[in-house]
């Protein structure tokens, strides 16, 4: 048995678009970063060696891995395809440190810092990895890497859910 709700006169219709920054159309349903369900992230300190950084990155089969400094913030990353290239031709040591060969993030006062979250829209997440490989997921104060996003994980979670 249906119920129905009586509704004062001077009631205002309510349009959840108008709350949201959401169009009607968006593909991840207003989904967030959090939704993706990534697994923590992995990172090395810059100090880890060549060597142990080659043999994490292939037992987690990983392309690129976060290197943090001392106090766990984000310095850059290391290109797991490109380490091993400089393995192979000699031109890394195994005992060399990864902070040698990583790409470091530009943090320049000119280079604008996109925050990446748990409760970024996956729109948002989706427009910033056009430009970008990956996105490092930290919280609100950027002291800790949570996760790791990909423009693969976003096209798993289309699929998964279903357009």
């Amino acid at each position: 048995m249906a119920t129905s709700i009586q509704l004062p006169s001077d009631a205002v219709p309510f349009n959840i678009f108008a709350l949201t920054s959401m169009p009607p159309n968006d593909k991840y349903r207003g989904a967030v970063v959090e939704d993706l369900q990534l697994p923590p992230a992995f990172c090395l300190p810059s100090t880890e060696s060549v060597s142990r950084a080659m043999e994490l990155a292939y037992d987690r089969d990983f392309s690129h891995i976060p290197v943090l400094n001392r106090d766990r913030r984000p310095l850059g990353y290391v290109d797991v395809a490109a380490l091993k290239e400089k393995w192979e031709s000699g031109t890394a040591s195994p005992s060399d440190s990864i902070s040698k060969y990583m790409t470091k993030f530009n943090r320049s006062a000119s280079q604008h810092y996109t925050l990446i979250t748990p409760l970024t829209p996956l729109a948002e997440l989706a427009e910033f990895l056009r430009d970008n490989i990956f996105a490092l997921v930290t919280d609100q104060g950027k002291n800790f890497v949570l996760a790791v996003a990909t423009s693969h994980d976003l096209e798993n979670f289309v699929t998964r859910r279903g357009r």
